[in-house]
């Protein structure tokens, strides 16, 4: 699985943005594919759970920091990803890191393939 992450980039604070996570994201299975995530990771922070969406979309998770300002989507068909990010503010500045892997989690060592990350900067 090839995760590749779009999107980022600089922004005022109140400001959006929306990022796109392309990747084949079926599984082996039939009509199985796989649960996606995005983490954050800020300089000299830990890696940080933003939200996670379930292979069919019926199950999305959010970190508390991001809920009520970012939304989470899917298209299987496009085999893409979204996070539609809005009232960024600066805490938000990182980088976005797209994942997948077999199960819905907050915790990133669930998921087994990983994109290369995108920046999102804010500024106040």
């Amino acid at each position: 699985v090839s995760l590749v992450e779009s999107g980022g980039g600089k922004v005022q604070a109140g400001g959006s943005l929306r990022l796109s996570c392309v990747g084949i994201v079926r599984t082996s299975a039939i009509n199985m594919f796989y649960s996606m995530a995005w983490f954050r990771q800020a300089p000299g922070k830990e890696r940080e759970f933003v939200a996670a969406i379930s292979g069919s979309a019926e199950t999305i998770y959010y970190g508390d920091s991001v809920k009520g300002r970012f939304s989470l989507s899917r298209d299987n068909g496009k085999n893409t990803m979204y996070l539609q990010m809005n009232n960024l503010q600066p805490g938000d500045t990182a980088v976005y890191y797209c994942a997948a892997g077999g199960m819905t989690a907050v915790v990133a060592d669930v998921y087994d393939y990983w994109g290369q990350g995108t920046q999102v900067t804010v500024s106040s």
